[in-house]
C-alpha cells in the first residue's frame, strides 16, 4: 500500500487512455501539433480529466513538462485573491526556453467564485499568446458563459462496464492479485463508471488478500450485495414491519450504511426487483425519494428509516 495504484497505473500519453473515443482522437491531434487552445473538460469523477490534461501536458513538452506547468485544485484556492496572485503571477512569467506557450491547470474549477473567474476570464485574454488553461469540471454550468466561450469543450461520460473490468482485471494482473470473476463484476457494479474508485476498491481489498473475493468488495466499500437489498424488499412484502425493521438494522450494521447510503442503493437495485410490478416499484420510488429529502433536511436517521420500512410494508402487501 505504499503507492496508490490509482497513481501508479495512470497513463502517462493521450493514447494510453481506455475509453473516451472521441475525447481522445481530438486531444491525440493537438499532441501532434504540439499545440492546443484554451480547453474545458467536463463529466463526473474518476472518468480521465486529470489524466488527459497531464498527459497532454506531457505530449507536447515531454517529461520535462512540469516547469511549464502550474496545476491547482480550485476547490482549495476557490478565491479571486488566488486567481490574482498565483494564476496571475505564473501566466507572465516567460515560457520556458524551446517552448512557445506555457500551461495553466486548474481542476475543479467549478468550485471557483463567480468574481474568481470574471478575473480569470481577463487573464485568459490577456495572456492567450504565451499561456494556455485547462479547465476540469463536474458541471460546466457552473463555468460562467464568458470561460466556456473561449475554450474547446470536452465532455467526459462514465467509463463503460466492459472498459472498467478490463482495466480492473489488468490492475490485477500487474499487481498480482487474483480476482475472481463475480469480485471484478462486483467492482464494476459498485464503480458506476468511475474507474478512479474501481482501482481504489481492489487495492483497499488486496491490502487484506492476495485473493480478492466478491463478498471483500462489498465489504471493503460499504456497499450491500444487490440480494441483501432485495432481500429487505422481499421481508416489507412477505413478513411484515418488524422482521423487515431487522433486516434493515442488520445491513446497516454489516456494510456500515449511513442512512441516505442505503436509500440510494435501494433505488439503484429497484429496477432488477423481479417480485414486483410497475406500479409497485413506482410507489416505492416515491417512498424512498421522499425518506432521503427527510433525511437530507435534517430528520432523523433512524426514525426515516423506520417510516420508510412501515411504509413500504403497506404499499406493498396491497
Amino acid at each position: 500500500m505504499s503507492e496508490m495504484w490509482v497513481e501508479r497505473h495512470r497513463p502517462r500519453t493521450v493514447a494510453d487512455i481506455k475509453g473516451q473515443r472521441a475525447v481522445v482522437d481530438r486531444l491525440k491531434a493537438y499532441a501532434e501539433k504540439r499545440t492546443f487552445p484554451h480547453l474545458l473538460l467536463a463529466g463526473p469523477p474518476g472518468t480521465g480529466k486529470t489524466t488527459a490534461a497531464l498527459a497532454l501536458t506531457r505530449d507536447v513538452f515531454g517529461e520535462s513538462y512540469r516547469m511549464n506547468l502550474l496545476e491547482m485544485n480550485a476547490s482549495d484556492e476557490r478565491k479571486l485573491e488566488s486567481i490574482r496572485t498565483k494564476v496571475k503571477g505564473f501566466a507572465k512569467t516567460a515560457p520556458v526556453p524551446g517552448t512557445t506557450f506555457k500551461v495553466i491547470f486548474l481542476d475543479e474549477a467549478d468550485a471557483l467564485t463567480p468574481d474568481a473567474q470574471g478575473a480569470l476570464r481577463r487573464i485568459m485574454e490577456q495572456n492567450s499568446a504565451t499561456c494556455r488553461f485547462i479547465l476540469s469540471c463536474n458541471y460546466s454550468s457552473k463555468i460562467i458563459e464568458a470561460i466556456q466561450s473561449r475554450c474547446a469543450v470536452f465532455r467526459f461520460r462514465p467509463l463503460a462496464n466492459d472498459q472498467v473490468g478490463e482495466m480492473i482485471r489488468s490492475v490485477a494482473t500487474s499487481e498480482s492479485i487474483n480476482l475472481d470473476e463475480e469480485a471484478a463484476e462486483a467492482i464494476v457494479h459498485i464503480s458506476l463508471g468511475d474507474l478512479r474508485k474501481a482501482i481504489t476498491a481492489l487495492q483497499v481489498a488486496a491490502s487484506l488478500s492476495n485473493d480478492v473475493t466478491r463478498e471483500m468488495i462489498y465489504e471493503t466499500t460499504a456497499t450491500a450485495p444487490p440480494e441483501d437489498l432485495h432481500g429487505y424488499l422481499l421481508a416489507c412484502k412477505e413478513d411484515g414491519f418488524q422482521p423487515a425493521r431487522r433486516r434493515l438494522k442488520s445491513l446497516l450494521d454489516k456494510f456500515g450504511l449511513a442512512g441516505t447510503d442505503m436509500v440510494n442503493q435501494l433505488h439503484r437495485g429497484l429496477g432488477d426487483v423481479a417480485f414486483l410490478d410497475e406500479k409497485q416499484k413506482l410507489a416505492v420510488t416515491e417512498a424512498m425519494a421522499e425518506t432521503d429529502f427527510r433525511m437530507v433536511e435534517g430528520g432523523g436517521e433512524a426514525l426515516q428509516l423506520d417510516a420508510m420500512t412501515a411504509h413500504l410494508c403497506k404499499l406493498l402487501k396491497q
